[in-house]
């Protein structure tokens, strides 16, 4: 619950500082004292976008800071400590606004974003406004209003709401895919063919990158053939020449010598050896000469065939304007791609039985749901029915239709609708056709009293929602509110006097005029026994208050309490 707020320079408020208490709070004063600024003020600090005219012109910034009580309730404790803004069961709020602009919010004195305001103010804190009633004529907002309402009478509804819309994601992402592969169902079909053409062309010409250079490697031999014959014999013929003097016969015959040199100075043995070696590394290199000149041998129709293999590798490499060394991987890739395509027709099969799957899982998941928002809507009805006679519409019927819906959505497969009669002999129609402006509003209080009660936030705050009724029926209003308050914390704007008489806590909003500093301020604050009577009489009306008023508001108040004692 609020346990404690304090404004500095925002609006008209200088400084302000106030204490809660648990039950009924009302918050009465002239029109024009600025009754709403405090709700405004702390709507500030729950994050609401900050309005220009929020700080004052004589002040550089606005401050407000709210202190709540949070010992029962885990959700929010369990938020802090989820967000690491935890402190020994504390939760203080602080929001500052400066005249440049610049907004910080504060959490138990740590900077936060403002979303962060917002996640938790909605834990803490539920305002009713006094145009409630016009979001009400909203589907979305009846359809919301009811699964509170049913989600706080069972406990599973908040779980048929969740996996409902589970489903739906689920259902929606497949169904999404299974368009998207069936408008490219054409395009593939052009593609596989295509890959089928080039993937079988690539695999007859079975080619592998080793090939590739053997390939090459043949091709200049064989077109070079008669060069390297003659070049081969002239060479084979300067190591190994009898008749002319060979290079391998001079090389043993100067070893010889060497060798009978190293008998006599041992220092030539190296010289020695490096000589006996290169003689015997010419004599291997002309056997070897001599055999690739045996192997060598005419074959016009093999150079034919490699030229052909080649002319094939290098018209393919062209086509798919690559390398040719590239051209394996090319097919590997292309296999890949022929594989994924082909596969896509199955692909499609399963995807479009996922989705069958995912279809019939929803409409499994809304039927339950269904029904369960279905008897959900009778409770309801028959609830604000009820409220509604107590508010002056003694022959009012509120019933909730379901309307089945064509296509799927997150929150089920029906429309919510709020369907009323006010008077006898009419039928029931939409709310927003039949109800007048002061029946839409008691209407709405109606629902709301009974949606705040389903809640389980623990401050409830109604901002002039009685506006538009008095008399007895203002009597009920207070009633209601005054009930509420005690599950929860209840703080009520009111003009009401029968209102205000039920309240546990009376706080006047007055305002005052600084001639010196010509400004007008705002200030809230307790008001005794003998305040709250004056107050009372002076929302009783008249120009002047007399003792009749005055003892008129003892009544008022004194009855107020015994009849709720």
């Amino acid at each position: 619950m609020l346990q404690y707020i304090h404004i500095h320079h925002f609006a008209i408020v200088d400084e302000l500082a106030l204490d809660f208490q648990n039950g009924m709070t009302v918050l009465t004063g002239e029109t024009g004292a600025g009754k709403s600024i405090l709700l405004d003020a702390l709507g500030l600090a729950l994050g609401d976008r900050a309005e220009s005219g929020t700080i004052p012109a004589n002040a550089e910034r606005a401050e407000v800071s709210a202190e709540f009580d949070i010992h029962t309730l885990p959700t929010a404790q369990a938020w802090l400590a989820k967000h690491e803004l935890d402190d020994d069961g504390q939760c203080l709020i602080r929001r500052t606004v400066s005249k440049d602009g610049r907004s910080k919010g504060y959490i138990n004195g740590r900077p936060v974003p403002m979303h962060s305001l917002r996640e938790l103010g909605e834990q803490l804190v539920d305002i009713h406004g006094q145009h409630a009633h016009q979001s009400l004529l909203k589907r979305e907002v009846q359809r919301q209003a009811l699964d509170v309402f049913a989600s706080s009478h069972d406990k599973k509804y908040a779980r048929l709401i969740d996996n409902t819309a589970q489903c739906f994601q689920q259902w929606q992402q497949l169904h999404t895919e299974l368009a998207r592969l069936q408008a490219s169902r054409e395009q593939r079909d052009d593609r596989l063919e295509l890959l089928q053409y080039q993937v079988e062309e690539l695999r007859v010409l079975n080619l592998t990158t080793d090939e590739l250079e053997e390939l090459v490697s043949e091709h200049a031999r064989l077109a070079n053939l008669n060069q390297l014959r003659e070049g081969g014999e002239s060479i084979l013929s300067g190591l190994s020449n009898e008749q002319s003097g060979s290079i391998v016969d001079g090389l043993d015959h100067l070893s010889a010598e060497l060798g009978q040199l190293q008998t006599t100075d041992p220092a030539l043995s190296n010289a020695s050896e490096a000589l006996q070696g290169a003689a015997i590394q010419a004599r291997e290199a002309a056997s070897e000469l001599r055999n690739y000149l045996d192997s060598l041998s005419l074959d016009p129709e093999r150079l034919q065939a490699v030229d052909e293999r080649l002319a094939l590798i290098h018209e393919l490499a062209r086509k798919h304007r690559l390398p040719p060394e590239e051209l394996p991987s090319l097919l590997e890739q292309q296999e890949n791609e022929l594989s994924s395509l082909q596969n896509a027709s199955i692909q499609l099969g399963e995807v479009a039985a996922a989705v069958a799957t995912a279809e019939k899982d929803y409409r499994a998941s809304a039927k339950k749901l269904g029904s369960a928002r279905q008897r959900a809507a009778k409770k309801l009805g028959k609830a604000v029915t009820d409220n509604m006679h107590q508010l002056g519409m003694p022959h009012g019927v509120f019933e909730i239709t379901l309307e089945p819906l064509d296509t799927f959505t997150a929150s089920g497969l029906e429309r919510v609708e709020f369907c009323v009669t006010t008077n006898p002999g009419q039928p029931i129609q939409p709310l927003a056709k039949v109800a007048s402006g002061g029946e839409l509003a008691r209407i709405s209080l109606a629902i709301q009293v009974i949606a705040a009660g389903s809640g389980k936030i623990p401050t409830l705050i109604f901002d002039e929602v009685d506006v538009g009724i008095g008399g007895g029926i203002a009597e009920v209003v207070g009633r209601l509110l005054r009930n509420l308050s005690e599950q929860r914390q209840v703080l009520c704007v009111t003009h009401q006097p029968q209102v205000a008489s039920l309240a546990h806590q009376h706080l006047l909003v007055s305002k005052q005029v600084n001639k010196q500093q010509q400004e007008t301020v705002t200030d809230v604050s307790p008001i005794s026994e003998q305040a709250q009577v004056d107050e009372i009489a002076r929302m009783l009306g008249g120009l002047e208050i007399t003792e009749q008023t005055l003892s008129h508001a003892r009544e008022m108040i004194e009855r107020g309490q015994q009849v709720l004692s």
